[in-house]
């Protein structure tokens, strides 16, 4: 499986941005995908996940209300809509995807959020 994410860059603090992650590959086998951020100095942290079957979703307490994580089946594509922005906000953001026996990383793209 090969992860392919796009639509970060700069935004001041309250504007939005949205990413895609395209999957690749043996996509039949994924059971879910999912953003993840890392932060400099910090450890990677789970944004949120969306499940292939029922698209049941799981947002961290940090983002909820703000981001919204969805999927195009047909794509194999996941977005993340990402309103109201804050500087804490700012990371790399990677996508990731599982298939039961283990994880796939995307190369990571860069959010970015101006005080």
């Amino acid at each position: 499986v090969q992860l392919v994410e796009s639509g970060g860059g700069l935004v001041q603090a309250g504007g939005s941005l949205r990413l895609s992650c395209a999957a690749s590959g043996s996509t039949f086998s994924i059971n879910a995908m999912g953003w993840y951020r890392q932060a400099p100095g910090k450890q990677r942290e789970l944004v949120a996940t969306i499940t292939s079957g029922g698209g049941t979703t799981n947002t961290a307490d940090s983002v909820k209300g703000r981001f919204t994580i969805s999927r195009d089946n047909a794509k194999n594509t996941i977005h993340l809509q990402m309103n109201s922005l804050k500087p804490e906000d700012t990371a790399v953001y990677y996508c990731a995807a599982v298939d039961g026996l283990r994880f796939y990383w995307g190369q990571g793209t860069q959010v970015t959020v101006s005080s």
